[in-house]
C-alpha cells in the first residue's frame, strides 16, 4: 500500500477513506495515515500563521506610510487576513503560534521604501498585539 502512497496520492487517499469508513483495519497503510492526520494539523496552523503575518503586514504598512494613498487598501487587506485566520483558527494553535516570531516574519518582509519613500513613521521592532487582540472578533 505504500507504493500507492507513493505514486498516486490521491489514488491512496481514497482508497484509505473508503477502508476506515469500513472499518477495515486490515486494509490501513496506519503509518502514512497517521503522518497524513498530523500533516492535515499542520497545515492548518500554517494557515493561520500565515493569514497572521499577511496581516501584520498590512498593518505595519499602513502605521508606516499613513499617508500613502494605499492605507484604506492595506487596511483591508490586514482585516481580511485576520478574518481568514479567525475562521481557521482552533483553540489548542493557541499554545503553538508565536506571535513575536510571526511579527519577526512580517518585520522581514516590510519594504524599505514604498513609493520611493522610507517609512515617515518608526515601526515598532517588538510586537505591539497580542495573538488575541489579533484575532478579536471587530463585531462581538
Amino acid at each position: 500500500m505504500s507504493d500507492l502512497y507513493e505514486d498516486d496520492f490521491l489514488l491512496w487517499s481514497e482508497h484509505q477513506a473508503e477502508a476506515l469508513r469500513r472499518r477495515a483495519a486490515n486494509e490501513i497503510d496506519w503509518e502514512n495515515v497517521a503522518e497524513e492526520i498530523a500533516a492535515v494539523g499542520r497545515s492548518e496552523r500554517n494557515a493561520v500563521e500565515s493569514h497572521l503575518v499577511q496581516a501584520l503586514l498590512h498593518d505595519l504598512m499602513a502605521e508606516g506610510w499613513p499617508r500613502s494613498r494605499d492605507v484604506p487598501h492595506w487596511r483591508a487587506e490586514a482585516r481580511g487576513h485576520r478574518d481568514d485566520a479567525r475562521r481557521h483558527f482552533t483553540p489548542s494553535m493557541a499554545q503553538r503560534i508565536d506571535v513575536a516570531k510571526l511579527y519577526r516574519a512580517a518585520l522581514r518582509r516590510l519594504p524599505e521604501t514604498i513609493d520611493e519613500v522610507a517609512p515617515p513613521l518608526l515601526v515598532p521592532q517588538v510586537c505591539p498585539v497580542t495573538l488575541e487582540e489579533l484575532l478579536a472578533d471587530p463585531e462581538a
